[in-house]
């Protein structure tokens, strides 16, 4: 269920898109407010006036996934528009492209390849998907070799993580807590979950600090490795268009 704040803020979203739209014609000149009523929103979406209503209004209703989808047809939201609205719903789009695993577009793919510092991409479970040969050389262990790309099987499962990270108890920690907010957005992500229940089996690191519930957003700052010592200044950034993809650039710190 959405909080106030968002049901307030669909209200006003909805009430303000349906106000835009041309009345019909001949219409316009004897009504006192403009755009569509919302008796004829609801006829075009197959809903009831109240339920309109109540949803401009702020009040605590949960509207299914296919009436949004009906809601954003009928209010002609643009695409942008259109995850807004599921958004600030806390709903699913059926229509929402599924993202596959293997659809990243090369221009994506590239970018690790235009840096001349250590950087890599991960995907919504933390898997690798691209990285550069500077980031290869200083993951040794992960992005090196015939390897499992995954940083969090790298992380707890690999015995190479603690020999490699400085502060390695302190980066297993906040690392949980940031996968925590991505799971958040993929409660019914199967692989996912999977992903979860295997690294709890194979790691008591993990399994505790999984169930501390702590999350964290994902931040950049320093980052210090071991065998040579170096240190980074970590940037994560997102990629508009692919929210699960994170491009990570690691930039040299002198000491």
């Amino acid at each position: 269920m959405p909080t106030p704040d968002a049901r307030r803020a669909l209200g006003a979203f909805l009430r303000a898109h349906r106000e835009r739209l041309p009345a019909p014609a001949g219409a316009a000149r004897r009504r006192r407010t403009p755009g569509l009523r919302r008796e004829e929103i609801a006829e075009a979406c197959g809903a009831s006036l109240t339920w309109i209503a109540w949803l401009e209004q702020g009040r605590e209703v949960s509207p299914s996934a296919p009436l949004l989808a009906r809601l954003a047809a009928a209010l002609r939201l643009a695409p942008a528009e259109r995850v807004y609205l599921f958004e600030l719903a806390g709903k699913r789009d059926p229509e929402a492209p599924a993202g596959g695993e293997d659809d990243w577009p090369d221009a994506l793919l590239g970018l690790p390849q235009r840096m001349t510092i250590p950087a890599y991409l991960l995907d919504a479970r933390w898997k690798a998907r691209a990285w550069n040969r500077a980031a290869a050389e200083l993951f040794v262990g992960w992005l090196d070799g015939d390897n499992d790309r995954n940083l969090l099987r790298f992380i707890f499962c690999s015995p190479q993580a603690p020999r490699l990270i400085e502060d390695w108890r302190d980066r297993a920690r906040r690392v949980v807590a940031e996968f925590r907010a991505d799971f958040s957005r993929r409660l019914r992500d199967r692989d996912m979950g999977a992903l979860i229940d295997e690294l709890s089996a194979a790691s008591d690191a993990f399994a505790r600090l999984w169930r501390e519930q702590a999350v964290l957003a994902r931040e950049g700052g320093e980052r210090r490795f071991r065998a040579p010592p170096r240190r980074f200044l970590q940037s994560t950034l997102l990629v508009s268009g692919r929210p699960e993809a994170k491009f990570v650039c690691l930039t040299p710190l002198e000491d």
